[in-house]
């Protein structure tokens, strides 16, 4: 091999970190040569594992961005990986933009860091940011940490090209992600994920200034929105502060969490600009630690794990209502105590059926001054996700929209929607994802808490709680039961060979007609397009070869959907019963949920002949 290296064996992975040496050399000169030395010793040490995890598969680039463990190589976070990036999307916007001097790029970035690799957030923003001023695009880089959704904002707020995000938002701590938006505020969609992968492609080789953070951070080029925008975003979300009296003398005490994430100073921001009283803050976990170190995942959809101090807090101080941010901030998990003494944490799917209520009455209320009409009114949610506002919209008179999954797609909805002038109220998804304010097209955890915080106070001067006001919806709308999970399967074959199964279940091309005594009446499959509930069993909506998805309607009112977590090693299901208004047994809805999904676990997933290792408890 060349520089000076033994070969390992492999022609294959000699070329790779020939190639990532040869490109990543300037990054000495930098004082930055730990992946170049953490490589060399690799290969020394002939460290073959290691050496294919960092050089087996490049990072692809999708509608996600990039999202991978930190460290040397093809296939990990680094700085060369980041410059390769940057530099095919800035070459994609010259194509797409001409005005892209003159407009420019924002980018933000959470606290973040491998000390192994030398690798953070901040530093890969900087690198992102010298790339793109090397091209003399004007950049609005965030001079501390941001919540993702100040990037998107940031972006229809000042009229950007794009935006860029650096962050794994709530991955394991050795984890990193580059997120990106495009000019319409909403994260990129097909074909722009395809568009700049090829061009990073032919971008490989570092631009002479592509590692210059020192040049590019005294730029006329460079701008820091960060007093301003944090000002703007809190001024703008005062929009959907509809009590503001009863909040400045609610007595409802509530506490949050930021898991060791960014969230902390905002959310107290927010519930200032609503007149709130500020939240009691988890002191251990409030300010930014990369590490993690008082949780086992940093995420608080994982539930009652990652709110233990939350809980010891809210005992002592009294306060009945729990809100915890993942740690960029873009998620809202919510826990309640009962009247038991027990806390409750909410799922996503009930969180979306609280707050979509509460918006829509806040709407309602304000419609005589000059808000637009019910016909106009629109609610978004994932097609994972609950059919709650499906059945409120139904009652009400409004529209409601599925799209797929993922916020990418309900965020470009919504700005198609909000172009045609259209009213969009809300969308959610079941991961505790929340878009409550048309100013971010993005689930946004800042924004999101301050209007529960309205919500629980409200309440509060009713004397009701949140568990209340769920039993309330669904007795007025029909009990919409939900039961999600996963299992982790790092074998792409194996998950293959799971979907090709029932894909071809009952000979070549046929779909189950029913599981585990289940009747089945519908199949959609987003994978390859087919729809059994359509004329010509395609697909209305998208579909996409590179994600595994499958959705099965059942005879008894029950759907269910597997798919694959585009940056996880997860196959997903979720699943939910929904009972028509008036059907209130509620125990006999969770029972026959739980043995459908018994069915499915054991006749679709057969976690024991598939190796699956079942969701961590």
């Amino acid at each position: 091999m060349e520089n000076g290296l033994e070969s390992t064996g492999d022609s294959r992975l000699d070329q790779a970190v020939t190639q990532w040496l040869q490109y990543d050399k300037f990054c000495v000169s930098l004082q930055n040569p730990k992946t170049a030395a953490a490589v060399r010793t690799m290969v020394k040490d002939r460290a073959m594992s290691e050496l294919q995890k960092c050089f087996g598969a490049c990072m692809e680039f999708g509608t996600a961005g990039l999202r991978a463990a930190m460290g040397p190589g093809v296939s990990c976070m680094n700085d060369l990986t980041i410059i390769q990036t940057t530099q095919g999307f800035c070459v994609y916007l010259e194509q797409c933009f001409t005005d892209l001097k003159q407009r420019g790029v924002v980018i933000g970035f959470d606290a973040r860091a491998h000390p192994p690799s030398g690798g953070s957030s901040k530093r890969f923003a900087c690198l992102a940011a010298s790339v793109l001023i090397s091209r003399g695009v004007p950049v609005y880089l965030f001079s501390d940490i941001t919540p993702t959704p100040y990037v998107p904002f940031t972006v229809s707020h000042l009229g950007l090209c794009a935006g860029v995000m650096v962050t794994a938002s709530h991955n394991p701590k050795q984890d990193n992600g580059y997120k990106v938006y495009w000019a319409n505020g909403a994260q990129i969609i097909p074909p722009h994920d395809k568009g700049i992968a090829a061009a990073i492609e032919q971008n490989l080789e570092p631009w002479p200034k592509s590692w210059d953070t020192d040049g590019a951070l005294q730029s006329s080029l460079l701008n820091d929105p960060y007093q301003d925008i944090h000002r703007e975003y809190c001024q703008t979300i005062q929009q959907h502060c509809f009590h503001r009296e009863l909040n400045k003398n609610t007595k409802v005490k509530v506490v949050h969490t930021s898991v060791h994430g960014v969230g902390h100073i905002f959310v107290q921001a927010a519930f200032k600009a609503f007149d709130l009283q500020p939240p009691y803050a988890v002191e251990e976990q409030k300010d930014p630690d990369p590490e993690f170190p008082t949780v086992k995942y940093p995420n608080p959809e994982e539930g009652e794990g990652v709110l233990t101090l939350s809980f010891a807090l809210a005992d002592k101080e009294g306060a009945t209502v729990i809100l915890a941010n993942d740690p960029d901030a873009d998620r809202l998990a919510i826990a309640e105590k009962q009247e038991s003494g027990q806390w409750r944490v909410f799922s996503g799917n009930e969180l979306g059926a609280l707050l979509g209520w509460w918006i829509f009455q806040c709407w309602k209320q304000q419609k005589e001054d000059g808000k637009a009409s019910i016909k106009d009114v629109y609610m978004l949610s994932s097609t994972v996700s609950s059919k709650i506002l499906r059945a409120i919209a139904v009652k009400e008179g409004f529209h409601f929209e599925e799209t797929l999954t993922g916020f990418k797609w309900m965020g470009n909805r919504a700005k198609e929607l909000l172009d045609q002038g259209k009213t969009v109220l809300f969308a959610f998804e079941e991961a505790i994802g929340y878009m409550c304010s048309p100013a971010v097209l993005d689930k946004d955890g800042v924004s999101a808490a301050a209007i529960a915080g309205e919500f629980v106070s409200y309440l509060a001067s009713k004397n009701r709680t949140l568990s209340h006001q769920l039993r309330s919806i669904y007795e007025e709308y029909g009990y919409h039961i939900s039961k999600n999970s996963y299992f982790i399967c790092h074998d792409q074959d194996t998950i293959k060979r799971l979907f090709e199964r029932l894909r071809n279940y009952d000979g070549k091309n046929s779909y189950p007609k029913e599981c585990g005594g289940f009747a089945i009446t519908a199949v959609r499959d987003l994978t390859t397009g087919y729809d059994s509930n359509q004329p010509d069993n395609k697909a209305v909506l998208p579909t996409s070869k590179s994600s595994q998805m499958i959705t099965f309607t059942f005879a008894n009112g029950g759907v269910a959907t597997m798919r694959t977590s585009g940056t996880e090693p997860k196959i997903k299901y979720y699943t939910e019963l929904c009972a028509a208004p008036g059907n209130s047994d509620l125990n006999q809805l969770k029972t026959e949920l739980d043995n459908l999904v018994d069915a499915i676990v054991e006749h679709f997933y057969q976690p024991e002949k598939n190796n699956l290792t079942p969701r961590p408890e």
